[in-house]
């Protein structure tokens, strides 16, 4: 499989490096198309336009405060979880990484037609479009932070917490379509959580489940052999909870 290439479509930060270094392991990374963060005032104005000003308030509250606690206090527990599962998060070297400012722009197209490469593996990025997802004939292949197709959106194992779920508290690797964690799933599993594990711990037991289905999700794409599997819960697509919805329920639920 030297001979193979292998891309990441990614948004910065500490999940894309993991994955990196987790796949640079076995399947060599030719490059990683890394985009830059989408304008804070259009997503703000998308987000109210969809939710409301209330919900979106209670977001960006829960951002700013609890988000900002809960990284404080979870330090320790992040570096045994890394320590445990092998997880490196330094970035990726400088040589593998094309900066863009956005996944979906016509110099993305043209990099990949160039490489063409024989897997895309993407995390973090913004939905991306028909004609990028068009442009190279070989699989796209996302790991998403919950199960899906009931926990579509974002952080589907806290979700699963709250709506007492535990068996769909978990990760999904699936082909990247052009809709919202809708692609074909390839592999799932649930994670264990602990008392010490919470809203900022759960995605580093997430990322750990999903390596090594990740792994063999690429391995199956290279040798031609990928098998999709049907998920047979509801749809939905979930978004960050709220500052006042987070206190409820780690009140009233216990979810952390």
């Amino acid at each position: 499989m030297k001979d193979k290439k292998i891309v990441m479509l990614a948004g910065s930060g500490v999940s894309s490096n993991i994955i990196f270094h987790a796949i640079n392991k076995r399947f060599p990374v030719h490059s990683i198309i890394m985009e830059g963060s989408e304008n804070k005032r259009k997503f703000l104005k998308r987000r109210l336009k969809k939710l409301g000003i209330i919900t979106v308030s209670g977001q960006i509250l829960f951002q700013a405060i609890i988000i900002k606690m809960l990284r404080k206090f979870s330090a320790k527990r992040i570096e045994v979880i890394l320590k445990e599962n092998s997880l490196n998060t330094d970035e990726p070297p400088l040589h593998t990484v094309k900066r863009v400012s956005s996944i979906n722009t016509n110099d993305v197209k043209d990099m990949l037609q160039t490489i063409q490469p024989d897997v895309v593996i993407v995390n973090g990025t913004r939905i991306i479009s028909k004609k990028i997802l068009s442009s190279v004939n070989c699989p796209f292949i996302n790991t998403h932070a919950g199960i899906t197709p009931k926990y579509r959106g974002v952080h589907g194992g806290y979700w699963a917490l709250v709506n007492e779920d535990k068996i769909n508290c978990g990760v999904t690797v699936h082909l990247v379509d052009e809709g919202i964690d809708t692609g074909s799933i390839l592999y799932q599993d649930t994670i264990e959580i602990s008392e010490k594990d919470n809203f900022i711990t759960y995605p580093y037991l997430q990322i750990a489940k999903a390596i090594p289905m990740l792994q063999k999700a690429i391995e199956d794409a290279l040798q031609n052999k990928v098998i999709t599997i049907k998920g047979k819960e509801i749809s939905k697509l979930w978004y960050h909870p709220t500052i006042w919805q987070y206190i409820y329920y780690r009140l009233f639920k216990k979810v952390k």
